[in-house]
């Protein structure tokens, strides 16, 4: 039997789709395709009213299953490029979530939302539980907007956000442009910056400087709702630990040459305060509930971001995203 119901009531994500099991069996994989393709317009309505289904019980605990799922049901799984974070490619469009040191809390985001090219949908993957922690807050971009001082909104509204980076060739902290871009070669780095309207700059000693200016809040292309849609706090130096930050400026002695940072589309500063202002927004209206090993979350990446909390232990959270 598959049930749906809200995860806590008094919250409008994420709905659970849950398989109750049959008569102690082993749950079956396939069990969540074949009821996903029966039910697709009540998902697809569902996943805009909440922006966020929890399928939990479908035994979904290996890469194999996670890929067997996202393929049936997405028409097109994408594969990661413009990146700004480590993961570990498994297969065709299924990564290792971000790797980012178990110690410190991931801000909340929605993905590639610092990109022309940002997924519509996003599916995460538990098929190994942390000793402690390891969480996926889910926060409502909608909800976020309405929380914010609005004059951090017009601003952010009004001015946009440039994203600036420096990928190192090789050698250094961070992403090197090959990673980036999956590829050795220039040419087709600098025709894809080209296509996605990103100024690309080769320094002498192999790095290469981008910078792109997008919309900080955007409308929801299905749901005209407008919603917090950028990852400003994330690229800003202000978002790193503090003995990070103190190493990398030790390094790289301006904030100009960090591996990422960002200001406003005008080229004027970002105010610290307004954006620890935010991520304590951002987190306050998030969900957090432990991972099952077997769960399985889509997101709807416009309507929600989402981050990760600190963990202990072995940690494996799959992800893809999907157009």
């Amino acid at each position: 039997m598959i049930q749906t119901r809200l995860l806590d009531p008094n919250r409008n994500l994420p709905l659970v789709v849950e398989s109750t099991g049959s008569n102690g069996k082993a749950p079956d994989p396939n069990q969540l395709i074949d009821w996903y393709k029966n039910n697709e317009s009540y998902i697809d309505e569902r996943l805009l009213e909440h922006g966020a289904i929890l399928f939990r019980g479908f035994g979904i605990n290996t890469p194999a299953h996670f890929a067997r799922f996202t393929r049936s049901v997405s028409t097109r799984l994408l594969e990661s490029m413009e990146e700004n974070v480590p993961r570990t490619k498994l297969s065709a469009g299924v990564y290792t979530s971000t790797e980012y040191p178990p110690q410190y809390r991931l801000s909340m985001h929605s993905e590639y939302s610092y990109s022309h090219h940002w997924p519509a949908r996003l599916f995460f993957c538990s098929v190994k539980t942390a000793k402690e922690g390891g969480e996926t807050p889910l926060a409502d971009n909608r909800e976020v907007m309405k929380s914010l001082d609005p004059r951090i909104v017009e601003e952010f509204q009004q001015k946009k956000v440039k994203y600036l980076r420096n990928l190192h060739g090789g050698e250094g902290f961070g992403l090197s442009w090959q990673q980036a871009f999956q590829s050795s070669e220039r040419d087709p780095v600098e025709e894809y910056c080209n296509n996605s309207h990103i100024e690309c700059e080769w320094k002498k000693d192999n790095t290469l400087r981008l910078s792109q200016t997008l919309a900080g809040i955007i409308i929801h292309p299905k749901t005209a709702d407008r919603v917090w849609f950028n990852q400003a706090p994330q690229f800003h130096p202000s978002d790193y630990p503090v003995e990070i930050y103190q190493s990398l400026i030790a390094v790289y002695k301006d904030e100009k040459d960090l591996p990422q940072n960002v200001c406003f589309g005008d080229d004027t500063p970002m105010n610290p305060a307004d954006l620890n202002t935010v991520r304590k927004t951002m987190f306050e209206k998030a969900v957090i509930f432990p991972w099952r090993e077997g769960d399985l979350v889509m997101l709807d990446n416009v309507l929600v971001s989402h981050g990760r909390m600190p963990f202990v232990g072995p940690r494996k959270t799959l992800v893809a995203m999907a157009a």
